[in-house]
This record gives C-alpha cells, sequence and structure tokens, in this order.
C-alpha cells in the first residue's frame, strides 16, 4: 500500500473516553480518528466505519467495547477532522460526496486502515460499519485492494452493489446485520446482495431481527432496539472470534 498517510497520536485523550484521539493525513488533507487499544495482548485489529454524522461519541464507545474485548480498535474519519456535520442536509451532502467519488471513498478508506495499523502492524483486520460506514465497508470489500482482511460487518448499512462493481472471489467472509422493519434499506437490497455475494461465491452470514428499524443499535435514539443490539453484537462478537483466530 502506497504511504501516504502520517499518523500522530494527540496527547490529550477524548473526555469520557478510554482511547484517544488520532489526527493522520490522507493525500494532505487532515482527518482525526480515535483508537482505542487492548488492555492487554490484543487479540485483532477492528476497524469502525461512521455514520452519515461523521465520527461521534458513539463510535468511540464501540471502540471501548471492543478494547474491553481485549481488541484493538479504531475509529476512521471519513469527512475531515472537525467535519461533524449536524443537519440532515449537511450530512446527505458530505455522504453523497463520497458515493459520488467511490475512488476518493476507496482512498479514504485506504488511508484510515493504515493509520489504524501503526504503530503495531497487525496481520488481520476486521472492518466494521454502521448505515453509510455499512456501505463504505462494502465498498473497501469490493475494491479488493486492502491486505490483511480477515471479514467485514455491516450493521443496518447500505448493501446496494454500484452498477459496474462486484465482489472479488477470494473475498475473505461478510457479516451482514440487519433490520426486519428497515425500510431505508429494504429486504429487496438484501435479496440481491445475496445474489451478488452467491454470483461471486463469496462467503457471508445474514442476520435480520425482527421490527427493528434502520440504525437499530444507536444508543439513546428512538430506533434502538435492545434486543436486536445485543442479539447483533453478539453474532458480531463470534464472527470476531471466528475471523482473527489464530
Amino acid at each position: 500500500m502506497k504511504a501516504f498517510v502520517l499518523a500522530l497520536v494527540l496527547a490529550v485523550p477524548f473526555a469520557a473516553h478510554a482511547g484517544e484521539a488520532v489526527s493522520y493525513a490522507v493525500d494532505g488533507e487532515t482527518f482525526e480518528g480515535y483508537r482505542a487499544e487492548a488492555p492487554g495482548e490484543s487479540k485483532g485489529l477492528v476497524l469502525i466505519v461512521h455514520d452519515w454524522d461523521g465520527l461521534t461519541d458513539y463510535e468511540m464507545k464501540r471502540a471501548d467495547m471492543l478494547a474491553a474485548m481485549g481488541y484493538d480498535a479504531f475509529a476512521v474519519d471519513l469527512f475531515g477532522k472537525g467535519n461533524r456535520p449536524a443537519a440532515t442536509a449537511a450530512k446527505k451532502k458530505e455522504t453523497g460526496k463520497l458515493y459520488q467519488d467511490r475512488t476518493r471513498l476507496r482512498r479514504l478508506m485506504a488511508g484510515g486502515l493504515e493509520a489504524a495499523r501503526k504503530p503495531n502492524n497487525p496481520e488481520r483486520t476486521v472492518v466494521m460499519g454502521y448505515c453509510f460506514g455499512g456501505a463504505a465497508t462494502l465498498e473497501l470489500a469490493r475494491s479488493g485492494q486492502a491486505d490483511g482482511i480477515a471479514g467485514y460487518a455491516t450493521f443496518h448499512g447500505g448493501l446496494v452493489t454500484p452498477e459496474g462493481q462486484t465482489y472479488p472471489a477470494d473475498s475473505p467472509p461478510i457479516l451482514i446485520a440487519h433490520g426486519g422493519g428497515d425500510t431505508s434499506v429494504t429486504m429487496d437490497d438484501v435479496a440481491a446482495l445475496v445474489g451478488d455475494l452467491e454470483s461471486a461465491r463469496v462467503p457471508y452470514e445474514i442476520q435480520i431481527y425482527s421490527e427493528a428499524p434502520h440504525a437499530f443499535t444507536v444508543f439513546g435514539s428512538d430506533r434502538y432496539r435492545k434486543q436486536a443490539d445485543e442479539q447483533s453484537w453478539k453474532a458480531f462478537s463470534d464472527f470476531l472470534a471466528a475471523t482473527l483466530a489464530d
């Protein structure tokens, strides 16, 4: 991978979180991720890709949870340092720019992955994302450009395969956690993804949670569904144990 990323760990941690902010550069632009490390010997690295509002306390909390489970975790930033859109129109604008420039999206994903792997350079990584981050995770999977990826996982993520794209036949396994009540990403989208993965002979598992709406894992929101969140996290925990096993 081209060495176009320079990472710098800041001295001051994010408030109320166990990890620390990490500034890094991709193609001369500055981004700010979040790193949480396992307290002992790490079981592997998990890259977390944020929703359409950018890297927030939510992804930091998930990173802390993974660190407590024994994994190093890094929440990537795809919007740029300090760019955390609050209004719906601004969120659509930021994600829209990346959906329309898939080459840039792939470079930002690769750059975040390179920053995440410093300084320990783990051999195996699982990439996971939420909503928009799920779509970005699958974009990286389709690129086939990331070495050392042991698996991909999405939670209520975008599932549509863009026209002209396919999944490489040697893709690592993919876990899809989807809400049965999701009206943003439909069951037709799920079925279409199944067809794409079957055609490419990619190993996958899809978990459907009854009556769970879009964004069912987001703590404190009116969409949060405790049972679906806990069940999907357990499925992901099992996925990590299987894919990152020695």
